[in-house]
């Protein structure tokens, strides 16, 4: 496979799902070998705010790095990006090259900010599951395994 693959998770504030899908999704990849995939995450709202205590501990919990860092806001469609949507609602906001997480989960990933921890590890474990599926789907395409 020539050049990488740039893979963008997209939720609304990057604090929770798309912030925890950029993790696990890194953590897949890893653990597979697979090194042609750029992976990011970014917020349609994001302010900079921090990412939610609950969605590092859920990352924790399932073997993905837990550190905390500031949201970031998508300023830019880039055209060469696969955008990974949270939500039928966010994906018709975004231009270019988009999938939903439903296509990888079967189903949309609810938002659990400000929800218990529970919510957050179960929000965390359907993205896990989604992120698993994508990875299988990237090492065909990029003939790896």
């Amino acid at each position: 496979m020539q050049g990488k693959i740039k893979l963008c998770f997209l939720c609304t504030g990057n604090t929770c799902r798309s912030f925890m899908a950029e993790r696990l999704m890194k953590k897949h990849i890893k653990q597979a070998g697979v090194d042609f995939v750029q992976i990011s995450s970014r917020g349609l709202n994001a302010t900079g705010e921090m990412s939610a205590e609950y969605a590092c501990k859920a990352l924790k919990a399932l073997g993905a790095d837990g550190r905390k860092r500031k949201s970031v806001q998508l300023k830019r469609f880039d055209l060469k990006t696969l955008y990974v949507a949270m939500t039928s609602a966010i994906k018709n906001k975004v231009a270019g090259k988009v999938i939903e997480m439903k296509d990888l989960c079967g189903v949309e990933v609810a938002d659990p900010y400000g929800q218990s921890y529970n919510a957050y590890l179960d929000c965390a474990k359907l993205i896990d599951k989604a992120c698993e599926n994508l990875t299988e789907k990237l090492i065909k395409i990029g003939g790896e395994k």
